[in-house]
């Protein structure tokens, strides 16, 4: 089973600084994007989990620039799933050019959690059932 997943994101020019670059913070929610769609892919949504009850904040994020991205580069953002254990799931990233220059990798943690209670969980059989079908073998 791919563990990974590709989506491609347009740069804005809201989403550039004065040098005519990505603002550092912009990346963060590309990552988020890749995740979003990468778990879409996989049959589960965001907007499914929270009708279980379950919430999937970061608690870990990082990232190390390469190249800068410039408005109206068409970028390709690649997640792929590291790891998942018990509470928590882990992600890579990669995003790049159309010219295939890596830019920027990055990382995150997540972990679920209990919209109720605010504590970690294990997450129920079925997503954890479709997560360990693309972590096997990691």
């Amino acid at each position: 089973m791919e563990n990974k997943f590709d989506i491609n994101v347009r740069v804005r020019y809201a989403e550039t600084d004065q040098m005519g670059v990505v603002y550092h913070g912009n990346y963060a929610q590309y990552f988020e994007m890749g995740r979003v769609e990468w778990l879409r892919s996989k049959g589960l949504s965001y907007r499914k989990m929270e009708e279980m009850g379950i919430m999937l904040p970061v608690v870990s994020l990082q990232m190390d620039y390469k190249k800068p991205a410039r408005y109206d580069d068409l970028l390709t953002v690649t997640t792929i799933l590291k790891s998942q254990t018990s509470v928590k799931i882990e992600f890579n990233y990669e995003i790049r050019n159309e010219s295939g220059d890596l830019l920027t990798t990055g990382y995150s943690m997540l972990v679920f959690v209990d919209m109720k209670t605010g504590r970690p969980i294990v997450p129920p059989a079925e997503i954890k059932a479709i997560i360990e079908k693309y972590a096997y073998g990691l």
